[in-house]
């Protein structure tokens, strides 16, 4: 690899940079093509396949060419020439810039960030977003608080980050259901060769497509709840969300929302009311599966049952996830 560097050395900055994101696509998205490079660096055609070609003979293990769909795929033993981090390649996945992989990141302006507990490995998180661009199946091995290390066989559907961290929406054919899976809980992802209907599955998946309003309004407890309703940007007081189901208790743990129907939760993290809690926790608890993240949200029926130390519990995954 050392020599490798050497010769990288050796190219001029803007050939690096398309070298990287032939790599790019070939790690993250499994193809690449001179139409790619021609829409991402206004090149020529002949220009776009000099740079395939520098690839191809400085890690020719790396890229095949497929002669029926006349494009290049990953090769069978892809070792990366450049390094790649993983919140810098989800930040590409997700939002479509960030992909100068040659260059270090800096900020415009001074920016401090919160460190994350953990991020995704690249090597797991490779094969992951290949199947999911490609549409196929994954192979896993997964660790889960419920079921120890098992081996799961899951069709990838969409890619969330909760604020916290990043989860692989995933159909689990093992249980024959929809799931989150933490992706710093997967231990080992293998592509598939199997295609899969990935545009149906997630049609049906009913906490996916249901949307939900939270309609949020300064926790009563507050001194000064105007401040609240000026940071969130209210109009009367109230700031109304479309969420989807399945990402609604993300959203509201993320927050700290009290969802008691009473709002009881006291504390300083808690400058939130969900107002609307009661109409939500009378809806069947089958049609609400990760709102059991929200702190204080309980199905109807269960808050006369439940000590309050309970109630202020923050469960690590809902119902739903693994």
């Amino acid at each position: 690899m050392s020599q490798l560097s050497t010769q990288l050395d050796h190219i001029a900055q803007p050939q690096q940079e398309r070298l990287a994101y032939i790599e790019f696509r070939l790690l993250f998205l499994g193809c690449v093509n001179r139409a790619d490079l021609v829409r991402r660096f206004g090149l020529k055609e002949s220009a776009a396949s000099r740079d395939l070609a520098l690839y191809k003979q400085l890690a020719g293990d790396n890229i095949s060419y497929d002669t029926v769909d006349r494009t290049y795929r990953t090769g069978k033993q892809l070792k990366p020439l450049f390094d790649y981090q993983a919140q810098q390649v989800l930040t590409a996945l997700a939002e479509g810039f960030g992909d100068d992989f040659v260059a270090s990141c800096s900020s415009i302006l001074p920016v401090e960030q919160p460190s994350r507990l953990n991020t995704p490995s690249v090597a797991v998180l490779a094969p992951i977003s290949r199947a999911l661009f490609n549409g196929r199946r994954l192979n896993v091995t997964y660790r889960s608080l419920s079921s120890g290390r098992t081996e799961r066989p899951l069709i990838p559907l969409t890619l969330v980050d909760n604020g916290l961290r990043w989860h692989l929406r995933a159909y689990d054919l093992h249980r024959d259901r929809y799931a989150d899976f933490v992706l710093n809980r997967i231990e080992q992802a293998e592509e598939s060769s199997t295609k899969s209907d990935q545009a149906q599955l997630r049609q049906q998946d009913r906490d996916w497509q249901q949307q939900l309003e939270l309609v949020l309004v300064p926790h009563p407890a507050l001194t000064h709840p105007d401040t609240i309703a000026y940071e969130y940007g209210m109009a009367d007081n109230q700031l109304r969300l479309s969420v989807r189901a399945a990402l609604a208790g993300y959203l509201l743990r993320r927050w700290n929302v009290d969802c008691t129907t009473d709002h009881r939760l006291h504390g300083p993290e808690y400058h939130l009311w969900l107002q609307n809690a009661a109409t939500l926790q009378a809806l069947a608890s089958d049609a609400l599966p990760n709102l059991t993240l929200a702190p204080g949200f309980l199905p109807v029926g269960a808050e006369q049952h439940t000590p309050l130390s309970e109630q202020r519990a923050h469960p690590e995954t809902p119902r739903g996830s693994v």
